[in-house]
């Protein structure tokens, strides 16, 4: 990234200020603003050496901040409008998707103050509070929790919402959810937008769920891989079960069509053996029939009467080998299988 410098005169250390954000700013893929209102510095120190390693969180005056981001330009100067308030830049080689997710598992639960306003509904959970009964039944009450003195103790006898997201805190709930130890709120960096590969994304659009897209990847990849089986286009991954599937054809039609091939014969005798048997069983004069066919019982598999139905279950098992490959192609979960491994370690 690069662009001309503003010839604006500002005093010497404003410009080496600005000079050392664009010199931060051009050594990342991805450059986002992010808000750090509300965070205590030693957190914020925290997080800043959390990051180490794969992100870089700079502050410094908004003014400065913007001047930066204009001199780099490059589309960069989007992100100004994100530029109010307490916030910082925070430069990364990772994408967005990867840093907006990073942020987010970073935040950890904190209290919240009087005078806050709440993120989200805070509720008081059922349950026993631990407190020995006393005036703080009554400060429970007053925030409205469903409270009461029960079995030596003060216990909530129902989930109880008292205050509702976008509201303010009043001291008298900070206190009392001091009290009980509940953190309602989420304190971390919040990514306002972020600018990468010439596009700029706001949080909205950097909300993923993994599992899901990689189980949508995946059923693709097999719906995929199942449509190049069996319109016949090879590739790569569908050659294997192609051949396979070809293989089975070739055998289940030597079989129908009694082809003498040395890998078919040992079936064909097998399934003459199977027809044998069948008409053998059919014949209730024993002296009728030659002597090694007498008292021959059919084979399981020929119980069918007709000669297409010996046939067909003559050959059922060898049927079915030679055509496990195409079933398989056919099987969406087992073909999902295949085709996410063929796709390799996306995430």
């Amino acid at each position: 990234m690069s662009a001309e410098r503003k010839t604006e005169t500002i005093p010497q250390w404003k410009q080496d200020e600005v000079d050392s954000i664009v010199e931060m700013v051009e050594s990342y893929e991805s450059v986002g603003v992010v808000n750090i209102a509300g965070i205590p510095s030693r957190q914020l120190q925290d997080m800043r050496r959390d990051l180490h390693g794969t992100a870089e969180l700079r502050v410094s005056r908004n003014t400065l901040l913007r001047r930066a981001l204009e001199e780099v330009d490059d589309g960069l100067e989007d992100l100004t409008q994100f530029v109010s308030g307490q916030v910082g830049l925070i430069g990364t080689n990772s994408n967005p998707f990867s840093l907006f997710q990073e942020l987010e598992a970073s935040k950890t639960p904190a209290p919240i103050g009087a005078g806050e306003v709440a993120p989200n509904d805070i509720v008081i959970p059922e349950g026993d509070t631990g407190v020995d009964p006393g005036p703080f039944v009554g400060e429970l009450q007053a925030i409205g929790a469903d409270a009461r003195i029960q079995e030596g103790s003060i216990q909530v006898l129902s989930d109880s919402t008292v205050l509702d997201a976008g509201e303010e805190v009043s001291q008298d709930l900070a206190n009392v959810l001091n009290e009980l130890g509940i953190e309602p709120k989420e304190v971390g960096l919040d990514l306002r937008g972020v600018f990468a590969d010439g596009v700029l994304f706001e949080p909205e659009e950097l909300e993923l769920d993994v599992e899901e897209y990689e189980q949508n990847i995946r059923a693709a990849a097999g719906q995929a891989f199942n449509l190049s089986v069996n319109a016949g286009y090879p590739t790569a991954q569908t050659v294997p079960t192609m051949l396979q599937s070809a293989s089975g054809d070739a055998k289940s039609l030597a079989l129908q069509a009694a082809i003498e091939d040395p890998e078919v014969v040992p079936d064909l005798v097998s399934k003459a053996d199977a027809q044998v048997r069948a008409l053998a069983s059919q014949i209730d004069d024993e002296e009728a029939l030659p002597e090694e066919l007498q008292d021959v019982d059919a084979a399981p598999a020929t119980e069918e009467s007709t000669d297409d139905q010996t046939e067909d279950t003559a050959s059922e098992d060898d049927a079915d080998d030679a055509e496990a490959a195409t079933d398989e192609a056919e099987d969406d979960d087992d073909d999902d299988e295949d085709a996410g491994d063929a796709l390799g370690a996306m995430f």
